[in-house]
């Protein structure tokens, strides 16, 4: 019998992509903070590979305070110049910019809805 696990065939032999398919990859999220995060960094992703925003994610984490989108919502210039200096994360001022305006929409659902996960 093999230990190998059966993976989607655009799993790379990279540990750090195998993990993220045998742990997360279609399993639901039922926090609101984690539920942020994949939505960020879904669209930090645009343009490039999964593995690239993996490989960043916990740079991500630091810079955007653990994806607390009530901490995120009170980004300011400040804050947005602060990371495009950040290596550890995609340095794309539209995305940054969106990921602040994501915040504040995820606070409004939360205020309508209670809740972005559930």
């Amino acid at each position: 019998m093999s230990n190998n696990p059966v993976r989607c065939p655009w799993v790379s032999s990279d540990p750090l992509y195998s993990s993220y398919h045998d742990t997360e990859w279609g399993r639901p999220v039922v926090d609101d903070i984690r539920l942020f995060e994949k939505v960020c960094l879904e669209g930090f992703q645009s343009g490039l590979s999964w593995l690239t925003i993996l490989k960043k994610r916990e740079g991500f984490r630091a810079a955007f305070a653990g994806f607390d989108f009530k901490k995120i919502a009170k980004f300011d210039e400040k804050d947005v110049e602060r990371l495009l200096l950040n290596a550890g994360i995609v340095r794309h001022r539209g995305k940054i910019n969106a990921t602040i305006n994501n915040a504040n929409r995820a606070l409004e659902l939360c205020e309508e809805f209670c809740s972005l996960a559930t």
